[in-house]
């Protein structure tokens, strides 16, 4: 048999709850603590960023949290969304592996961010918000969130980094025609921004300095929160939507995954998808692997520390346990901007520290190889950030074939590259190369790590 199989389901199998890794972990996470006292923090501290909602969801214990009725029927626009079987690239690669990939590219925006976006604005206008603040690397968050706060009429200003603000026209386009407002980062509307220019007017801008900016404007204005759109515990958890789904799906096709992989930046969309599945293997399910893939360039999970560290460049925000290369770390501008940040989600940093699920990094040029191979084979394109998913899951289709087993392999194809064209046409006309970080920089970084108490 030959061609894609899509497994699909329909709006009434939409999940009604979220779920929560948390209720399932052998051991809890290291707290959140307040830069100032080095105490943990308690929802005060939060409240001048997020909702109480959010907040509520940030520490809930709770295995499975209520997807409320309005987020649901935003969701019916492109969920459940399928899952195929790529027969045309497990011919193309030989190999007895049955290769799957769950497809998020089919949303609004074109990627799996609206699946948190959506549930941010939602709680944000149901406590009187007028105004969002929030950063973007590649546009994708960006994008998202201007999207649902068209949806819910909340004005969003947008921080996105200045090298993906100058290398993709198209998204910035896109954030506009939803209502959003979209400010290249370092920029002069904040002293945080104000003070990285002083520094170096050439700064190419980072994940963790457009998280200055737009944490900067949230706290300082009364009708302003600001949105995250990785690393958070309550982002994760909204998108454990789409690994939910997949159970159902793989439950359709009469088949189990062996090896689950996504790429990982700030970690939703690689803990979206295994989330719910590590739930099931913690409480005595399948034996799965996991596989978390980044980029060389900011190689967080692969070369970085395990430590107390902050989440953007002013030390704005709460210290929290992660892999990080300093919160100083500007990566080089590799075209995958999404996953240029110099930290990993907690929670996906913590079970990476009890062992329970993988890493590894790749480089730019041999990850749109991948991307390529799987265009011709799947007809679809995808982003720069999901090639490295599917250079990990061709790697183990490979490996299938030289070991002769017959494994199933799902990946998260995070998104489509359709705003992501320039990079696909430097690449076809050899101008990309494999970017790699400064040493030096990356020691200095890892050296200005915050003293926390043991």
């Amino acid at each position: 048999m030959s061609g894609q199989v899509k497994y699909t389901l329909d709006e009434t199998h939409i999940p009604k709850n979220w779920y929560n890794i948390m209720a399932d972990l052998p051991a809890p996470p290291p707290p959140v603590l307040h830069p100032g006292t080095g105490q943990p923090i308690g929802p005060d501290d939060l409240a001048p960023l997020f909702p109480m909602s959010l907040i509520a969801q940030e520490v809930t214990q709770e295995r499975e949290v209520e997807i409320p009725q309005p987020v649901r029927d935003i969701y019916r626009q492109w969920r459940p969304s399928p899952l195929y079987r790529a027969r045309r690239l497990e011919a193309a690669l030989d190999t007895p592996a049955r290769i799957y990939y769950k497809y998020e590219g089919v949303s609004p925006a074109g990627s799996h961010k609206p699946n948190t976006a959506v549930a941010q604005a939602f709680y944000n206008k149901e406590a009187g918000i007028k105004r969002i603040s929030t950063e973007t690397g590649a546009g994708q968050w960006g994008s998202s969130l201007a999207f649902a706060g068209a949806f819910f009429g909340l004005e969003v200003d947008v921080y996105m980094v200045k090298v993906s603000f100058n290398q993709k026209p198209y998204r910035r386009a896109l954030m506009e025609s939803f209502g959003a407002r979209c400010v290249a980062s370092p920029s002069e509307e904040t002293e945080s921004g104000r003070a990285i220019l002083a520094d170096n007017p050439d700064s190419p801008g980072s994940l963790g300095i457009a998280i200055s900016e737009a944490v900067e404007i949230a706290a300082k204005n009364d009708d302003t929160n600001y949105a995250l759109g990785s690393v958070l515990n309550h982002v994760l958890l909204h998108q454990s939507i789409v690994g939910m789904e997949a159970i159902e799906q793989f439950d359709m096709a009469d088949d189990y995954p062996d090896v689950i992989i996504g790429c990982t930046g700030g970690g939703s969309n690689f803990a979206g998808l295994t989330f719910p599945f590590l739930g099931q293997k913690l409480r005595g399910g399948r034996d799965i692997r996991l596989v978390a893939v980044e980029p060389a360039a900011c190689p967080t999970l692969t070369k970085g520390k395990f430590a107390y560290d902050f989440g953007d460049t002013a030390h704005l925000t709460p210290l929290v346990k992660m892999h990080t290369l300093g919160s100083t770390f500007v990566p080089p501008p590799f075209h995958a901007g999404g996953l240029r940040y110099h930290g990993m989600a907690p929670l996906v940093s913590h079970v990476h520290d009890l062992g329970l699920i993988e890493a590894r990094a790749y480089q730019q040029i041999e990850c749109f190889e991948a991307g390529v191979l799987f265009a011709h084979a799947e007809g679809i394109l995808p982003a720069p950030e999901a090639n490295h998913a599917i250079k990990a899951a061709v790697d183990e289709a490979n490996r299938c074939k030289a070991e002769g087993k017959a494994e199933t392999i799902c990946f998260n194809l995070s998104g489509h590259g359709h705003f992501d064209m320039q990079a696909y046409t430097d690449y076809f006309a050899g101008k990309l190369t494999d970017q790699t970080y400064d040493e030096n920089e990356l020691a200095m970084a890892l050296a200005g790590l915050p003293s926390v108490a043991a």
